[in-house]
C-alpha cells in the first residue's frame, strides 16, 4: 500500500467478492402475464404433455399408415379445435390442418400439394405419397412433469411462452432490488438548459436511473447533493429502506471526494475500493446491514462501464440471476488497437460489417463516443497492440449482455 491507498484490486475479483456477498431477494407470486424479464425462484414442472395427442404438421390428408396407395373417399375433416374422433377404415381418408389432431390409431398424412381430388375421392397426384413424416408425435415438444425452467431462469418471451404452453399460469420469481441513485457534486446543475459554464448537467443519475430501470423496482433519484459530509450522511439516511444505494462522484482521492467518509461516518463497511480498471478505477462497494453500496465515479463514461460490470449483475444477483455476469462473445477487430496499461481497460466500439471498429477517443468524460458505441472491447492488463483481424471479447451494450 502507497500513501494510504489499496492496491488495485482485479476486475474479475472484483466481482466475484462483490457477488459473494449477494443473497437473493424474497420471492412472490406472479401471473406469467406480468413476469418478463423476472428471475425464477422456483422451477416451473410441465402439467401437461405438448403436443397432447398427434397432430398434423402440414395442410393436406390423412389417412391409415397401412393404406398408402389410395385412391381414398373423403369421409370428414379435422381442423384446429375440431378434431375428427373415429377411427379410419381402409378406404378412408379426412382433410386435415396444420395442428390438427390426427384420428385415431397410427397414421399418416399426403400433403396437399400432391393431392388430387375430384368431390369425395382422393388420389396421387405425384409420386411422393403420404407419410408419417408429416405427424407432431404425442410429448414430442415435453411431457407432463418434465423441468421446463430452472430457478434462476430469466423469464423472457419465449420462456414465458414454454411455461404458459406446460400448463402454467404463474410463477415463483424474486422480488426486484430497491435502488436509490445519489447524484453528487457541487458543479452539477438540475437544469441542463441552466448550466453555468463552471458547472455540467447532472446527466449520471438519469443515464443510471434508465441503465437499472428493468431490473429494479423502485428506482428512487436523489440529489444532486452538495459536497458537504453532513449533507451525504442525510443522503444515505434517506436512501436508508433501499436494497442498493448507487453514488456518482465523489468515489476517487480529492478533497472534495467525500462518498468513502461519509459511508463511515453513516456506519457503513467498505468491502474494498479501487479497481484495476480503465475506465473506472475509484470504484467503492461498501455494505451497511442488507444493503448494498456502490460508488462509482463521476466521470460519465466511468459510471457508465463500472454501472455494467458492477451495478447491474448486482441488482441481477439480488433478483436470482444464476449468472448475473455479461457474458462476451469475440469478434474480429476492423482496425488496430494500442497496447495495455497495468489495468483491465474497456475500450468503446461499433459494429462494421462483421467485426469491431474501436472508437479512438478514450476519455473518460467523452459521452459522445459512448453514444455511438455497441459494444466495450475488453483488453487485459498488459495485453500488446493488437491488429486488424484479431479475435476480441466483446460485451453488447443494448441488453446488458444478457441473453
Amino acid at each position: 500500500m502507497s500513501g494510504g491507498l489499496p492496491p488495485l484490486l482485479p476486475l474479475d475479483e472484483a466481482q466475484a467478492r462483490l457477488l459473494a456477498g449477494v443473497t437473493p431477494l424474497a420471492a412472490e407470486p406472479l401471473a406469467l402475464a406480468d413476469a418478463a424479464g423476472r428471475w425464477l425462484a422456483q422451477e416451473v414442472i410441465a402439467r401437461r404433455t405438448q403436443p397432447a395427442a398427434d397432430l398434423s404438421a402440414m395442410d393436406g390428408y390423412a389417412m391409415r399408415a397401412d393404406d398408402l396407395a389410395g385412391p381414398w373417399r373423403v369421409v370428414g375433416e379435422s381442423a384446429a379445435g375440431h378434431p375428427f374422433t373415429r377411427s379410419l377404415a381402409t378406404g378412408e381418408a379426412i382433410r386435415i390442418s396444420t395442428g390438427a389432431l390426427m384420428p385415431p390409431g397410427p397414421g399418416a398424412v399426403l400433403l396437399q400439394e400432391n393431392a388430387l381430388r375430384q368431390d369425395s375421392t382422393l388420389s396421387l397426384a405425384s409420386a411422393d405419397g403420404p407419410t408419417p413424416r408429416h405427424i407432431r408425435r404425442q410429448g414430442f415438444d415435453f411431457a407432463a412433469g418434465e423441468t421446463l425452467l430452472t430457478d434462476g431462469t430469466r423469464l423472457d418471451p419465449a420462456r414465458i411462452a414454454l411455461a404458459l404452453m406446460g400448463g402454467s399460469s404463474g410463477v415463483l420469481v424474486h422480488r426486484q432490488p430497491r435502488l436509490a441513485i445519489i447524484d453528487s457534486g457541487d458543479e452539477l446543475a438540475t437544469d441542463p438548459a441552466k448550466a453555468l459554464p463552471h458547472q455540467i448537467p447532472a446527466s449520471n443519475g438519469t443515464m443510471l436511473a434508465t441503465m437499472a430501470a428493468p431490473l429494479a423496482a423502485p428506482v428512487v433519484r436523489l440529489g444532486p447533493v452538495p459536497d458537504r459530509l453532513d449533507s451525504l450522511v442525510n443522503a444515505f439516511e434517506a436512501a436508508a429502506d433501499c436494497d442498493v444505494i448507487v453514488t456518482s462522484g465523489g468515489a476517487s482521492v480529492g478533497d472534495h471526494d467525500l462518498v468513502r467518509p461519509a459511508l463511515e461516518r453513516w456506519g457503513a463497511d467498505i468491502a474494498f475500493w479501487r479497481i484495476a480498471l480503465r475506465p473506472g478505477k475509484p470504484l467503492m462497494v461498501a455494505r451497511k446491514g442488507s444493503r448494498h453500496i456502490l460508488g462509482l465515479p463521476g466521470n460519465p463514461v466511468s459510471s457508465h462501464v463500472t454501472a455494467y460490470l458492477f451495478l447491474l449483475p448486482l441488482l441481477r444477483a439480488l433478483s436470482g440471476a444464476a449468472d448475473p455476469l455479461p457474458r462476451p462473445v469475440s469478434l474480429p477487430l476492423t482496425a488496430p488497437l494500442p497496447e495495455v496499461g497495468n489495468r483491465t481497460e474497456f475500450f468503446r466500439g461499433h459494429l462494421d460489417g462483421s467485426g469491431i471498429a474501436p472508437i479512438a477517443e478514450r476519455d473518460s468524460s467523452a459521452l459522445m463516443a459512448l453514444s455511438k458505441a455497441h459494444v466495450l472491447i475488453r483488453r487485459e492488463a498488459g495485453a500488446p497492440a493488437a491488429q486488424a483481424g484479431t479475435p476480441v471479447p466483446v460485451y453488447w451494450l443494448g441488453n446488458g449482455g444478457i441473453a
